[in-house]
């Protein structure tokens, strides 16, 4: 008699989901899917389906249209997890859309470790291996130009999952290094004080030209060369905060970019990511959430304007996970199917900041004028209990966005007075795991349609991308370990500078030097380009860098 163990039975099911998941790769596969010059992805960071319900309807209360630009192009779903857990963190699902391989919490474009709660076989013998990505494939293979618009700061989850590998996301030291020696053509965003000497010394050389806070000087920007534009310290402010005169629109970033790249021969990969609805969502902001997202659906019509007029680009529109369990009615809300759309969107519009906006001026007003203040943006008369409830609050910005909406800051209990005057739900303060909307454009209408997980997501951008080598056959020619690259020779790994090691190879006269998150090596002494960047793994002590290397010594 054959008894299912607990064990067993786990087996099985991640056999069946497997074989579910395969038979969408195969339906999706059966399409033929015919290659453009030019793609663009846009990534709705944490937006929920209902985020997309009530933005529509905010523009009919306000008057400012019916619909959204994303609308005539909704084409499906997207189920998004890693590769052992169903609810995603930014990290991995985006590492997913970028490469194919599912990963796992904190893991930026790189193989996971085994895990005892894999969903997904794990080829653990790739563990730590950087894989390639969409951005890479078609900068290296294909020699187009790449970008990156995002409204957090540059080596942020999103971004980074395109362009830099670390299992470790908040390393911004080897991110940020990665994504300057990309040697991109186009990065718009946030981050400035991330920028270093090193950084800004390969600007110098390879004859980028970098903006910093000049909304002005990045709008008229008329070079033809790579262009980094950033803006503040690190983020961006949120839409509803942001002063149009000094900070520029996701929608005017990506118009600039598009530009840009338009201009480039062999065509272009752009990468948009709204990145800060999913920080409104995590602090359970409506009004800020609601406005981020019409804002990012501002860039959605200057990428599809773009495709429709090239004839050439394909744009796929996706979030990588939901967040906060964002919902049109709350239970504080009775009489749910009785609301007027006075009742449910009139409070929200007249509110005037986000609730760290508001946040920081209150910071900055005397105790008895905090009522009139807090009225004068948000229409809201505060009782003196929630008077109480701001004095009583820890008076500093929350350091951990994830974390807003459930720490006792004062922007946490701004957003408690807000949302107890209007009638929006929040299940959590975190992501969340339904499937996401996707929407998608292609100049022969070859669309990605119906249900499908990430890695199909990212099998749709090979093809439509015309890759004649896969991600895989590219991670396997330029993320090699250094002892097989190596084999039989002298090298040594210089730990000075635990945040750069180098690598020190010697034969016969022949001496290189290869710094990690680098693209840039030396031969003697000579600097030389690589061609893609140079990853380094604490972990197992070793650097990832391309096969070719060993015929230069």
């Amino acid at each position: 008699m054959f008894y299912i163990t607990k064990q067993n039975s786990y087996a099985m099911k991640r056999i069946n989901i497997l074989l579910f998941l395969s038979f969408f790769t195969i339906v999706l596969l059966a399409q033929e899917i015919r290659p453009v010059k030019n793609i663009i992805v846009m990534i709705p960071d944490g937006t929920s389906i209902g985020v997309y319900s009530a933005a529509r309807w905010f523009k009919q209360y306000n008057n400012l249209g019916e619909g959204l630009h994303v609308d005539p192009y909704l084409s499906g779903t997207v189920t998004t997890f890693s590769s052992n857990a169903p609810i995603g963190d930014s990290a991995p699902t985006g590492s997913a859309y970028a490469t194919g391989v599912l990963q796992q919490t904190g893991n930026v474009a790189i193989h996971p470790e085994v895990s005892a709660n894999d969903m997904f076989q794990v080829d653990g013998s790739r563990t730590w291996q950087p894989a390639a990505t969409i951005l890479e494939a078609m900068k290296i293979e294909e020699q187009k130009a790449v970008g990156l618009v995002v409204t957090c700061e540059f080596p942020h989850a999103t971004p980074a999952d395109f362009s830099a590998h670390h299992y470790k996301r908040s390393n911004y030291d080897a991110l940020a290094s990665q994504m300057a020696y990309q040697n991109l053509d186009v990065m718009f965003g946030g981050g400035n004080g991330i920028l270093t000497d090193d950084i800004r010394q390969h600007f110098n050389n390879n004859g980028t030209t970098l903006i910093s806070d000049d909304r002005n000087a990045l709008l008229n920007y008329a070079g033809d060369g790579k262009v980094w534009a950033l803006f503040g310290d690190k983020a961006l402010p949120y839409d509803i905060d942001r002063n149009p005169d000094k900070v520029p629109s996701i929608a005017e970033m990506t118009e600039k970019a598009l530009n840009i790249l338009s201009k480039k021969e062999h065509g272009f990969f752009l990468m948009v990511e709204g990145s800060q609805v999913d920080w409104a969502a995590h602090a359970n902001d409506a009004a800020a959430i609601i406005h981020e997202f019409l804002a990012f659906d501002e860039a959605v019509a200057k990428a599809i304007d773009f495709a429709r007029n090239d004839g050439n680009t394909a744009v796929l529109i996706l979030s990588d996970h939901g967040n906060s369990g964002f919902s049109i009615g709350a239970s504080s809300c009775p009489g749910y199917d009785k609301l007027s759309l006075e009742q449910l969107f009139g409070p929200v519009s007249k509110i005037q900041l986000s609730a760290n906006g508001i946040e920081s001026v209150l910071t900055n007003t005397k105790p008895e004028e905090i009522k009139a203040v807090f009225k004068k943006f948000t229409d809201i008369d505060l009782t003196d209990e929630e008077l109480q409830t701001l004095l009583s609050s820890k008076n500093y910005k929350e350091g951990d966005y994830t974390k807003v909406g459930t720490s006792n800051n004062l922007a946490h209990n701004i957003v408690n007075i807000l949302n107890s005057h209007n009638c929006f739900g929040f299940t959590t303060g975190g992501h969340t795991g339904e499937e996401v909307l996707l929407a998608s454009y292609h100049p022969q209408g070859d669309l990605l349609r119906g249900h499908v997980t990430n890695r199909d997501v990212n099998q749709y951008l090979q093809e439509a991308a015309g890759l004649k080598v896969s991600l895989q056959e590219l991670s396997d020619r330029i993320f090699v370990k250094h002892d097989q690259v190596f084999n039989g020779m002298n090298f040594t790994i210089d730990k000075k500078n635990p945040d750069a090691p180098q690598l020190r190879v010697k034969k016969g006269r022949n001496t290189l030097e290869i710094k990690a998150f680098s693209s840039v090596a030396k031969l003697n002494g000579k600097p030389f380009e690589l061609g893609s960047v140079v990853v380094y793994i604490d972990k197992n002590d070793t650097f990832y860098l391309p096969a070719t290397l060993a015929d230069k010594l």
